[in-house]
């Protein structure tokens, strides 16, 4: 059996024999969906067509299973071939007959395969770097700390006559929301956003970057004993404005951009915006207007469609 060889370790009868093996198995994998396929036929009576059929069964099964252990005998016979790689000369000393006792080849296989995967990795750090590179010249570094100009946040302290500005026309562009300005602490604003007949919701402003969002019931009380908007008044509001007290959290984190804060505005409105039908959205991906008793208080930030809290996971 060990005269013909294939290549360097592989046993060319055995290969044939494997061969004729698996040609076998098929066959006998065949005649088992066969059986299966033909059912209960050709008996007259039902207890016999169920014992015909039981047999040819099994008889189908022991034939799968000698096959297949035939199969795995002759590839233990096979062998393994040897790795040929194109690594030029190299090649060679796959064919040192001693290769237990010095393993140069796979040796050498295993440290060219790790190279190319050193280089690949290290092309993309460097593509990665070349994106958040910093720019510096030799002549920027030179320059002392106490020099260099610091930059002033501009878009940090805005007019508040600019502020009313962008909020006005924000109210413009949803006649279903009115938003009432008020500053009763300083220059600082405060929203009160009443949206239809669902929710309200009170947005405490620092210039035109938002700090806090708390939604309230329609039906809530969200002024002071003197009349001003406040955000600390005691509320029974129900559990599923809570949840979307928390989801407007995310949405204040989802909007950033600093140097266009008025896009910044609009864009957490126009998400705001979406809960106009709070109690009418079905889920997206349930297709359920309640779940544990609660509607769908999710609102996805690109698409604006409603979701559960667990069924947006």
């Amino acid at each position: 059996m060990a005269e013909g060889v294939l290549s360097p370790g592989v046993n060319l009868e055995a290969f044939s024999q494997a061969i004729a093996a698996i040609q076998a198995l098929r066959s006998s994998v065949t005649r088992v969906f066969d059986c299966l396929k033909d059912g209960m036929r050709n008996k007259e009576t039902l207890e016999g067509r169920e014992k015909g059929f039981v047999a040819a069964f099994q008889e189908s099964l022991h034939s799968v299973s000698r096959d297949l252990g035939e199969l795995e005998r002759l590839s233990n016979l096979v062998g393994k071939p040897s790795e040929n790689h194109p690594l030029h000369n190299s090649g060679l000393l796959s064919l040192d007959p001693v290769q237990d006792k010095t393993p140069l080849y796979s040796q050498l296989l295993q440290a060219y395969k790790w190279s190319n995967k050193l280089q690949y990795h290290a092309g993309l750090a460097s593509g990665l770097l070349n994106q958040q590179s910093l720019k510096r010249s030799a002549n920027q570094m030179g320059v002392s700390a106490k020099r260099r100009p610091k930059a002033q946040p501009t878009t940090l302290v805005l007019p508040p006559q600019y502020v009313d500005d962008v909020i006005n026309r924000i109210d413009r562009m949803f006649p279903e929301m009115s938003i009432q300005l008020s500053r009763p602490n300083g220059t600082s604003a405060m929203l009160l956003v009443t949206l239809g007949k669902v929710l309200k919701v009170i947005v405490v402003m620092r210039s035109l970057f938002i700090d806090r969002t708390i939604v309230k019931g329609y039906n809530e009380n969200v002024y002071t004993e003197d009349g001003k908007v406040g955000y600390c008044i005691s509320s029974n509001i129900k559990f599923y404005f809570y949840l979307v007290t928390d989801h407007a959290t995310t949405a204040l984190l989802h909007y950033q951009l600093p140097q266009m804060p008025d896009v910044v505005v609009r864009s957490f409105m126009t998400w705001l915006r979406s809960y106009i039908k709070l109690f009418q959205a079905p889920c997206q991906r349930c297709g359920k207007f309640l779940q544990d008793g609660l509607p769908p208080t999710w609102r996805d930030f690109r698409t604006l469609e409603a979701f559960h809290d667990t069924c947006r996971q």
